[in-house]
């Protein structure tokens, strides 16, 4: 029953929850880029490049084949670079937006950090007193230096 009690007290921690919807959101996210690169990133740049269709870009090891569809349909061992380029697209800009969260998330902690105390309370008589002071003015009882 203590493992249990144990894994649940795990399970219910605010991190592994927090893990969790990272991992699913990350899923949804990875698919969005990829439809990104594939239908709005890569047309044009192939458009560019005099008509390219990196779906298509491949080497074929074993006969001539027009598309990568015809050489797999004939089983045809590819070298399929064409992908391999919309997958590092993929990457960098799944890269490049985690750098900019990363970055934003950074500044909003920097802005919360809270400077050090420059005062505190006379053990005597509560008095609120500099961090540096030897006396309490209010009192003038004699203060520990630490």
């Amino acid at each position: 029953m203590a493992l249990v009690k144990e894994f649940k007290e795990f399970a219910a921690r605010g991190n592994v929850v927090d893990l969790a919807v990272a991992v699913i959101m990350g899923g949804a996210f990875g698919k969005i880029v990829t439809s990104f690169v594939s239908d709005v990133i890569m047309p044009p740049i192939g458009l560019i490049l005099g008509n390219v269709n990196f779906n298509n870009l491949f080497i074929s090891l074993s006969g001539q084949y027009e598309t990568l569809e015809e050489a797999k349909k004939a089983g045809a061992a590819t070298i399929n670079y064409g992908l391999f380029l919309q997958t590092v697209f993929d990457f960098l800009i799944v890269a490049f937006v985690m750098f900019l969260l990363v970055k934003q998330i950074n500044r909003l902690r920097a802005g919360e950090e809270t400077p050090p105390p420059s005062t505190k309370d006379c053990p005597y008589c509560i008095a609120t007193i500099p961090l540096k002071a030897t006396r309490c003015p209010q009192c003038t009882s004699q203060l520990q230096v630490a």
